[in-house]
């Protein structure tokens, strides 16, 4: 095993190699947040002259996107703090202004054209949503519900209190309140005591405790963004010679990090790749991956100070590597690496195989995939029948015979009464 002065050698050569490729981000004012969930058909037009594209998981978002659902989509954007905008099906949003200041704060200012968003904002910056002719303006944290028409508009309060300002002048629109904008007369508004509920509100609340549950006691990285998929889809081991190092569940023999994603070009900035994994941001923004003998590959957190359009790895002669090689210059169109990078629902009935590293996996459909995972490395496979996202409508049950895993830094499961998926291995089933 390679001595730690050896590790951090090589990952200050790669680091340095890495970052001569690069754009200025971490110089510049510009900034770039995640998509973090695609379900159903999501397009994005990144102002590269190509319009709208569909668009897959961890797709960068910049200033200047537009980002839209169709009839049977959902998506969710997850900005640096962990704040979340999630939207519903038929809506269209404008990433204004994605901006950081002199003095380091960062703005965020998105408009919704047309449907229904979700935000949930942590307060730790300041953000701005406009919705018909209201601006909503945030410097505190509040979680609420904007929808727009052709012939109205409404914002509903679940957590804290949401500031707006229009033709009918500014007005505070506090905790379990909804306001009403009507088009034919948007200089008047109704304010009603109460919340009708929306089908997608349980999507939202389920997603909300998703992060907070996956991401709290945050103590390995500075961003909010991406964590909690992190925690979920893989874990922490302290390693000799190493240090703290993160590795996916489900890795096996001949996995790699860059088998799988795709090349998005971007103006401004270029090519930049995006990981089809659930958990690929993190790991694929920041730090460096390294193969460790006796291990797999695992990726080492840090470099915090840099954004990286190409993930960093050290170069090694142990294993093959799929190559990071941007398409070609001149060229604007979106490259396919590997496996298609979306993130598709499981079937009923699914097997989770070493070397899928989590792909396919939806967001909290497996009460621990720890477990799951420790079966996995046994037998090599594992049929599951699946649960939903966030396991919503899953039978109450947990699934038996695996062992807890063993890192210290693993985040607890989810205890949702209904959040599991069973497994099986080998034809057996396992109650």
């Amino acid at each position: 095993m390679f001595n730690r002065t050896l590790a951090r050698l090589s990952f200050a050569i790669a680091a340095t190699s890495t970052l001569l490729a690069l754009p200025a981000l971490a110089d510049s004012q510009a900034r770039i947040v995640r998509l973090s969930d695609v379900q159903g058909s999501v397009q994005m037009d990144k102002n590269s002259g190509l319009g709208f594209e569909n668009a897959f998981l961890n797709m960068p978002v910049t200033q200047g996107t537009q980002l839209r659902t169709g009839n049977n989509g959902r998506a969710e954007v997850e900005f640096e703090d962990g704040s979340t905008l999630r939207l519903a099906p038929d809506t269209l949003v404008e990433f204004n202004t994605l901006g950081l200041s002199d003095a380091g704060k960062r703005t965020s200012q998105v408009n919704l054209v047309e449907g229904m968003a979700y935000v949930n904002w942590l307060g730790k910056d300041d953000f701005t949503l406009s919705f018909a002719r209201e601006v909503a303006a945030l410097d505190r944290g509040a979680h609420f519900r904007a929808d727009v028409s052709a012939d109205v508009a409404n914002l509903a309060v679940f957590k804290g209190e949401v500031p707006l300002e229009g033709p009918s002048g500014k007005l505070v629109v506090e905790k379990k309140k909804t306001v009403t904008f009507n088009a034919a007369d948007d200089a008047h508004y109704k304010l009603a005591d109460k919340i009708v509920e929306a089908p997608l509100d349980s999507w939202d609340k389920e997603s909300i405790s998703y992060h907070d549950q996956y991401a709290k006691n945050n103590n390995s990285s500075p961003y909010g963004y991406g964590l909690s998929d992190l925690n979920y889809y893989g874990a922490y081991s302290n390693v000799p010679g190493y240090g703290m190092m993160w590795q996916p569940y489900f890795t096996g023999v001949g996995w790699d990090p860059f088998m799988d994603g795709a090349w998005g070009w971007y103006p401004g900035f270029g090519y930049m790749y995006a990981s089809a994994y659930p958990w690929g941001w993190l790991p694929y923004r920041y730090g460096n991956w390294m193969f460790v003998p006796g291990f797999g590959w695992m990726w080492q957190p840090g470099g915090w100070n840099t954004w990286m359009a190409v993930p960093r790895y050290t170069p090694t002669t142990l294993v093959h590597v799929n190559p990071l090689v941007a398409p070609a210059a001149g060229s604007v169109k979106t490259v396919v690496v590997g496996r298609a990078a979306t993130m598709s629902s499981m079937h009923s009935r699914y097997t989770v195989s070493a070397g899928s590293a989590g792909l396919g996996i939806a967001r909290g459909s497996f009460t621990n995939l720890g477990h799951l995972n420790h079966q996995v490395a046994k037998t090599g496979f594992a049929e599951v029948r699946s649960a939903p996202q966030f396991a919503a409508s899953a039978p109450s049950a947990r699934p038996s015979g695996f062992s807890e895993p063993h890192s210290s830094m693993l985040a607890p499961s989810m205890r949702h009464a209904s959040s599991v998926g069973h497994a099986s291995s080998g034809g057996t089933s396992k109650h």
